[in-house]
C-alpha cells in the first residue's frame, strides 16, 4: 500500500445494510477508502462488500484469530469479496498470520492488528503483557511482518516507534483518528488526523468523527481539509 492520495478510511459501522450504503455515498467525495468492520458483516452481510469495492478499495476489518486452519479458510472466502485489505489479530501467531497471507493470494493486504486501540497500559498490564504497551505493540508486530503480513494496525501513539523499528518495510493502518473537539469515545489511544500522518501512518480509519456527525459528508471533508493544510 502506497501513501494514498487521499488516506482517510471511513469506517462504515452500521448493522443496516441501508445506513452503510446511503453513508457511502454522502462521504465518497471525501473517503479513499471504505472500512467494513464485524457490525456491518454481520448486520447488513458481505454482500456490499462487493459493491462498494466497485467504487474504491474496501478494507474487511474481520479481524479473524482462530486456529491457523479456520482462519485459512474464512479468508479463502473473504479473497472472494473483492476487498483490498483485510485484517486478522497478531495474537494469533505465526503460523496462523502466514496461513492467511497464504489464503489471501495476490491483490489481498493481510493486515494485522497489535493491541486493540481501546485497551491502554493499566489494561494492558491487567491483562499480564509483559511490559509497556509499546512493547507488546512491537513484538507482535515483528512476529506478525515475519509471518508475511503486509501491514499493521495500530494506534497513532505507536508509530514513531513502529517506523524506528521496521522503517517503511510495513504499511501502518490507524484507527483511534480524533480531531480537535472530538470526544475519545471508547478509544484510548487516540491522536488528531494530521499528527498521525506526519507520524507515520499510510492510512487512517475514522469513524464516529465522521458517521456519527449531524452532517457526515461535511465532517469527511473537513477531516481531508485538514490534513492538506500544512
Amino acid at each position: 500500500m502506497s501513501r494514498a492520495a487521499n488516506p482517510i478510511c471511513v469506517a462504515l459501522d452500521f448493522a443496516d445494510e441501508e445506513m452503510v450504503r446511503s453513508t457511502a455515498n454522502a462521504v465518497a467525495p471525501f473517503a479513499g477508502v471504505f472500512k467494513v468492520g464485524l457490525t456491518a458483516l454481520y448486520g447488513a452481510g458481505t454482500d456490499l462488500v462487493g459493491d462498494l469495492a466497485k467504487d474504491r478499495p474496501v478494507f474487511v476489518d474481520a479481524k479473524l484469530h482462530d486456529i491457523p486452519a479456520q482462519v485459512e479458510g474464512a479468508m479463502t472466502s473473504i479473497a472472494e469479496l473483492g476487498a483490498s485489505y483485510v485484517t486478522v489479530h497478531a495474537a494469533g501467531g505465526f503460523d496462523m498470520v502466514k496461513a492467511a497471507v497464504g489464503a489471501a493470494g495476490a491483490g489481498l493486504e493481510v493486515l494485522a492488528v497489535t493491541v486493540l486501540t481501546s485497551l491502554d497500559d493499566a489494561e494492558v498490564d491487567k491483562l499480564g503483557f509483559a511490559g509497556t504497551t509499546e512493547d507488546g505493540v512491537l513484538r507482535l508486530a515483528e512476529r506478525a511482518l515475519d509471518a508475511g503480513a503486509h501491514g499493521l494496525v495500530c494506534s497513532p501513539l505507536e508509530l514513531a516507534a513502529l517506523r524506528g523499528r521496521f522503517g517503511d518495510a510495513a504499511d501502518l493502518v490507524v484507527p483511534g483518528i480524533r480531531p480537535a473537539g472530538a470526544g475519545a469515545d471508547d478509544q484510548r489511544r487516540t491522536l488528531g488526523p494530521r499528527e498521525a500522518l506526519d507520524a507515520g501512518a499510510t492510512l487512517l480509519v475514522v469513524g464516529r468523527p465522521i458517521t456519527a456527525a449531524v452532517d457526515p459528508a461535511t465532517a469527511a471533508r473537513r477531516m481531508l481539509e485538514s490534513i492538506a493544510a500544512r
